[in-house]
């Protein structure tokens, strides 16, 4: 009797291991390394909560790259097919002489996704002159978050170099914890870290590098030129499920929006994910397609030539394909 049990076990396991595998058996899986895990991306996100990608064929394994450096050595070392960046990276590995380089092929952010968030919780008359003489912690020489601060800086006639003092040397994923310790009168932060200040009193939101820099390329889906070369279906599908997330997006409130993302941040407050969704939606933070515009890297190149990290410009052709943006788009 206990050997027609155990067999009668046995099958059973059998059947649920095969109906555990069928589950997505036939999707094509795709490694995505993120620079950072962000309510910033939350056309993504919708993407991932709402299925689209195992639609489209996909089965996604998202990863936090922990920065543009790390995520572009990902894609670079073959540890990630598809990396999710500032694309200033591509052009860096382009100028680096780099054969099977880095193409952008899909454009997520039209606007800068930090914030400038004051020591002072009471500051509710900031200027951007009330930066000279004082301590930033600022992002990685190079990184768009440092470029488009520098910029900002320019467009007010601070000085970066001179004018103020910028901290360069913190990790990208702990400044907020760096800020909140006491280092820096000012911290530029993405969300939900801004946020997240300001809940615990330790500073306060005053002022959007988004707003303040205009419509900037910030984030955009890259692959090596061979992947993308060897795999466009992947590449087409994989568009066509982040344009369904963006659909969404502009066709949704915010409070739809956090709700649907609110699984990828399961220690944010539903109230305070809507917060932050709306704070972005408002500024206009997502495009209503992915396609790329030569418009918007020439921008991207003026702010790394005017921050000293372009050595030549790059062809707009050569590191930028729209066709699997516009084919989503129709």
């Amino acid at each position: 009797m206990k050997k027609r049990i155990t067999a009668i076990f046995l099958v059973l396991l059998m059947i649920t291991g095969l109906c555990s595998c069928s589950k997505n058996s036939g999707l094509t899986k795709v490694d995505l390394t993120e620079v950072a895990h962000s309510i910033f991306y939350a056309p993504m996100y919708v993407a991932i909560e709402e299925g689209y990608f195992e639609d489209e064929g996909l089965d996604v394994n998202l990863v936090n790259g922990l920065g543009a450096d790390k995520t572009m050595t990902a894609v670079l070392s073959g540890d990630a097919d598809i990396g999710f960046m500032g694309s200033e990276a591509s052009i860096y590995v382009y100028n680096e002489g780099a054969e099977d380089y880095v193409v952008n092929f899909a454009q997520l952010t039209q606007r800068a996704g930090n914030f400038l968030v004051s020591r002072d919780v009471n500051d509710t008359d900031f200027k951007w002159e009330d930066l000279k003489g004082k301590t930033v912690v600022g992002g990685r020489v190079g990184g768009m978050p440092e470029m488009v601060f520098e910029y900002i800086l320019k467009k007010h006639n601070i000085d970066p170099k001179t004018d103020l003092t910028i901290i360069q040397n913190i990790d990208f994923g702990v400044t907020s914890q760096s800020f909140a310790a006491g280092t820096g009168d000012y911290t530029i932060e993405f969300e939900p870290s801004a946020t997240g200040l300001e809940l615990q009193n330790a500073g306060k939101v005053v002022a959007s590098l988004g707003v303040e820099s205009g419509m900037v390329p910030y984030t955009a889906y890259a692959a090596k030129a061979s992947y993308i070369q060897k795999n466009p279906e992947v590449i087409q599908s994989f568009v066509n499920a982040i344009q369904k997330g963006m659909n969404y997006v502009q066709s949704h409130t915010p409070k739809e929006i956090a709700k649907v993302i609110a699984p990828q941040f399961k220690e944010t407050e539903l109230s305070t994910i809507e917060k932050i969704v709306t704070r972005y939606y408002e500024q206009d933070t997502w495009k209503d397609n992915l396609i790329f515009e030569e418009a918007s890297f020439t921008l991207l190149q003026d702010i790394l030539e005017s921050s000293g990290e372009l050595s030549k410009r790059v062809p707009y052709e050569n590191l930028v394909d729209t066709t699997f943006a516009t084919e989503a788009a129709k």
